[in-house]
């Protein structure tokens, strides 16, 4: 079974963040540029949200703001569920699904250490399965891997 930090050797540790005051039309940019469905929200290097693109399609574009005009602070989600990085890769699903988020924070040795996303927790489940099933494949048939 897969860990966090499993997760994060493969994908890597990079977050991308912006501050309270960041306009939402700025957030969002960088959120196409990296190719990213949301951002943390850093204050002081300590966590005050995350602004996904949910949202953004609930609480701008549907209530008819402008994302020029509003601040990240104004939409993001303030209680925000992490995790660390000994946790298994069905733990994390788990969560994801329980609490219908998409991304969590990562946490190791009480610093922030990445972020994980519902596709990368997905992604490491599969790979695991795809795994065993090859090895059984091999073990029933008796071919060499």
């Amino acid at each position: 079974m897969k860990s966090v930090r499993e997760i994060l050797q493969i994908k890597g540790r990079t977050i991308w963040s912006v501050t309270p005051e960041t306009t939402v039309y700025d957030a969002l940019q960088l959120m196409a540029e990296k190719e990213i469905g949301a951002v943390l929200v850093l204050q002081n290097g300590k966590i005050e949200g995350i602004m996904s693109e949910r949202d953004y399609a609930r609480k701008v574009i549907l209530q008819g703001k402008n994302s020029k005009d509003t601040l990240v602070k104004e939409i993001m989600s303030s209680k925000v569920l992490y995790v660390n990085t000994s946790l298994s890769t069905e733990e994390c699903m788990a969560l994801m699904i329980n609490k219908r988020v998409r991304h969590l924070p990562v946490f190791e040795n009480n610093q922030l250490a990445g972020i994980i996303s519902i596709g990368d927790v997905v992604k490491a489940v599969i790979d695991e399965k795809e795994f065993v099933i090859d090895l059984l494949v091999h073990y029933i048939t008796g071919t060499p891997i």
